[in-house]
Formats: C-alpha cells, structure tokens, sequence
C-alpha cells in the first residue's frame, strides 16, 4: 500500500470511527457525518451503500454506516497497529512523519473536537481549544510525544472520568497545532469542523491582527 496524504487521513479516521472485522477482511466505517463517509469512500474509490444504524440508546436511526471487504488493505492495516476491538488496547500507529498531519486531521474530524468561549474573568480573553479523545491511554500518549517531536507543540493528557482519556491543547497551542493540519486550503477534512475553527480563529484574528492558520493557502 503506497502512502499519500489522503490515505493518512483515511486511516485517522479509521482509528477513531473504524473498526475491523475478525473476519480478516472487512473494515466499517461509522459517523453521525454523512460528509465523513462520503469522503472517506472517495477517497478509497469505494461505491458501497451507505447504510444507516440506530444510536446505543432509543431506536432513533443517527448514524451513517459504511462497510467494505478488503483484504489487501485489511491487512496493511493490521501492519501499521491497528486491530479488531481496538478501543482500549490501541497503540501507536506506524505513520510515515510527513503524513502524520494528515493522519491526525483524521482523527481529529473522528473523536477529536475544538471549543472556544469569550472568559468574562479576563478582558478581551477568547479562549480556544483543541483535543483528541481515547479509551487508550497509551495511544494518547504516543500523540502526545509526536505532536512534541514533529511541531515542538505541548499539550496535556487527562482522564475525563467516563472511561475515555483527552489530550487538550490550549489557546496559543491550538493555533499552532491547526496551522499544522489545515496546512492548505483543499485538504480533505469534515467542512463543519473546519467552519467551527474558522469562525474562532477570525475572532482570535481580529483581536491580535494574526493571520488565520487555516487559510494561509488557496
């Protein structure tokens, strides 16, 4: 399996919102996006139905379903650490480093979040957060360490309480760190994630005359 920039991304969100089969051979691919699956399956040419599965709790259908047998891939993705009932025993995943921005865009369109509020404690302060979420603390951890390596970008590593573990960026860390994965303009990510973070960083922008990260090419 050649790597390439979308393929990182594809298998970001495989780690966050995919699972493997014990078959050997089929991969699935759930999210609450129809925008996720639909470029998840371009990206790897895939015309399969996209089906639709009811929540964990109530019979209200939510979630978009999208599964696929491959066993070429299946097994390439066993070789770069992935494996079935991944949740809590996934660990670093072996991605080539000038792909890793890809692969963590990926993840973070998967399990990961942004969140900015205006702190009334401090003038003029707009807060603004990046994090990744995990039931592996090992995983986040190997995060942790090569977002540190690669960008020289620290963040913190927390247990929420809920059986899930978050490595949160803060404010000046954030910027940084999303400059790094909306490096241009036509990257593949989810577009309501990347509106979130533009509409954050232009009030950031306005307020200190940065240059929003997101939009620094195209």
């Amino acid at each position: 399996m050649e790597w390439s920039n979308n393929l990182a991304y594809v298998v970001g969100l495989i780690t966050t919102d995919g699972s493997l089969s014990k078959d050997g051979r089929h991969i699935n691919l759930t999210s609450k996006d129809l925008e996720q699956i639909q470029n998840f399956a371009k990206i790897l040419n895939l015309k399969n139905k996209i089906g639709i599965k009811s929540g964990s709790y109530g019979n209200q259908k939510k979630y978009y379903n999208f599964q696929f047998g491959d066993v070429k891939f299946y097994r390439f993705l066993l070789s770069i650490g992935l494996h079935p009932n991944k949740t809590k025993t996934l660990g670093k995943i072996d991605i080539p480093e000038r792909y890793f921005a890809d692969f963590l865009r990926g993840h973070l369109d998967g399990d990961g979040y942004t969140y900015s509020y205006w702190d009334r404690r401090w003038k003029s302060s707009f807060m603004l957060y990046t994090g990744f979420t995990s039931a592996s603390r090992e995983h986040l951890l190997w995060i942790k360490q090569k977002i540190s390596e690669l960008y020289g970008i620290q963040g913190a590593l927390k247990y929420n309480g809920r059986s899930t573990y978050q490595l949160k960026y803060a404010k000046k860390s954030s910027i940084s760190l999303i400059g790094k994965l909306y490096y241009h303009s036509k990257v593949v990510c989810l577009k309501r994630k990347k509106f979130k973070i533009r509409k954050a960083l232009g009030i950031i922008s306005r307020q200190a005359g940065m240059l929003k990260p997101v939009d620094r090419h195209g």
